[in-house]
């Protein structure tokens, strides 16, 4: 089929991460021709298989959309199965003439869309893809010898001199089919169900969708960017975006929030666009590097002796252990579906150091509880804080939760706004937290706070007896 007999065909768009309107080149780009657009949602593997917390959030995420296509006067197609079988199912029964979809760089997606890109070509169908999830392309930026970065600071330098293209506007048409094909129905994929009680939680935290997230970045530009870099460190303050959760699935687009943040030309923008720069690095890494998401990054740390899972890192998990700063962090994940950064290093050093178990349990759990889960920034953090990933903190850096919580939650409002235990009138997420959890753990918010699992100095002489270990061998 020619380029001239396919323009009166309609045209797949096949939606991912990529929940918007607005900033999205596929989208832009697909309008553009004017040709009829069914727009596609598939859950395959991809959807299916991912943690608890991101599954449910994923289909607030799909149902926001929905009714933001159906405003605009078309709808979202739902189907489930693998990927290709159901394209190929979808393009016979619509005599659409091809395929496009925005890329995605962890293994399994590229691995999928590859194998796709290559069958519907070969039955003479299109199949493009296009940019829109990153600033960037992974393989946009590279050192002067041709290689990709595996520091950060020098691969900021080079992006922020690259300079990110201009987001695009929303299509003012999307061109709808004569006919429809047939589409499931949202509610039965039941993609909360893991959630179990925990949902109706997490649902009173979530910003879903496009304009909710618009909203929420025009909120911290209008205030909180100011001292951002100051204040960002201190869980208590409303200094963050929130903004993970909203890219995560692609309700806005990275190039917006770039350039919506360039105008603060303050230390506050410059260090807020670091960060989601720094979102940029992780999905360059695992598209160079995929085996940043299996095991360590420096082969010689697979001689290191982590625990694998064990008692202690399932009283990590629950939030009990003995350390408020550690065990706030973890109920507020189990809460909200986030956790404040700052504490997120520490809740990871204190598994990895501390506790010395393996870094993969403490990025399974987050897998599962976190509503931004994004499987480039999950694995590099866990990475960096345990020492064996690029440009890692270095092993002997041990947070101390104490000295922690004392610099950065010095009035305790951080600690006890998530642990009951620690209040004698606990507020509603402290209380949350005992009416999220599983019922088989039998936790009580009347009951002692628990005693400390292990006293600080010696889980820190420990980590460090393990780690001059690791170096004499």
């Amino acid at each position: 089929m020619t380029d001239k007999d396919r323009a009166d065909t309609p045209l797949i768009v096949w939606f991912r991460r990529d929940l918007r309107l607005d900033d999205h080149p596929m989208l832009a780009a697909a309008a553009a021709t004017g040709r009829p657009l069914i727009p596609v949602f598939i859950a395959d593997r991809a959807v299916t298989d991912i943690g608890a917390a991101a599954r449910w959030r994923y289909g607030e995420a799909i149902g926001s959309f929905a009714a933001r296509l159906k405003d605009r006067g078309t709808r979202l197609i739902l189907r489930r199965g693998a990927a290709l079988p159901v394209l190929l199912e979808l393009l016979d029964e619509t005599g659409a003439g091809g395929v496009w979809w925005t890329r995605l760089y962890d293994p399994l997606s590229r691995d999928r869309d590859s194998e796709i890109k290559d069958t519907l070509k070969s039955k003479d169908f299109e199949a493009r893809s296009f940019p829109g999830h990153t600033l960037v392309e992974p393989w946009e930026i590279e050192t002067k010898a041709g290689d990709p970065y595996k520091v950060y600071s020098p691969f900021f330098r080079a992006l922020d001199e690259k300079g990110v293209a201009q987001p695009c506007e929303a299509p003012d048409d999307l061109n709808p089919p004569d006919r429809w094909p047939e589409s499931e129905d949202l509610a039965d994929w039941d993609l909360g169900a893991a959630m179990k009680r925990g949902a109706d939680i997490v649902a009173k935290h979530a910003i879903v969708g496009e304009e909710a997230a618009r909203k929420r970045l025009e909120n911290f530009l209008d205030g909180p960017v100011l001292d951002y870099k100051d204040d960002r460190d201190f869980p208590a303050k409303p200094a963050v975006s929130g903004l993970s959760e909203n890219l995560t699935y692609g309700e806005i687009g990275p190039r917006r929030v770039w350039h919506a943040a360039k105008v603060h030309t303050g230390k506050g923008g410059t260090h807020f666009r670091k960060e989601l720069a720094w979102r940029d690095f992780a999905h360059h890494l695992m598209f160079h590097f995929p085996q940043l998401l299996e095991s360590n990054w420096r082969e010689e740390w697979d001689d290191f002796p982590w625990r694998q899972d064990n008692k202690d890192a399932e009283r990590w998990r629950r939030g009990m252990t003995g350390e408020p700063f550690v065990d706030a962090g973890l109920r507020e994940m189990y809460v909200t579906g986030t956790m404040h950064n700052r504490v997120r290093m520490v809740v990871a050093s204190y598994l990895t150091k501390h506790l010395t178990t393996h870094w993969k349990i403490g990025m399974e759990w987050f897998a599962d509880c976190l509503i931004d889960w994004d499987p480039a920034s999950n694995a590099m953090g866990w990475q960096w804080v345990a020492g064996s990933g690029p440009d890692a903190a270095p092993y002997f850096r041990v947070f101390n939760p104490e000295t922690q919580a004392e610099k950065f939650d010095k009035t305790e409002e951080y600690r006890k706004r998530f642990i009951a235990e620690l209040s004698d009138d606990p507020g509603e997420e402290a209380l949350d937290y005992f009416k999220a959890v599983p019922r088989a753990w039998k936790l009580d918010a009347k009951a002692d706070y628990p005693e400390r699992m292990i006293a600080l100095s010696k889980g820190r002489e420990a980590a460090l007896e393990a780690y001059d270990s690791l170096k004499k061998s």
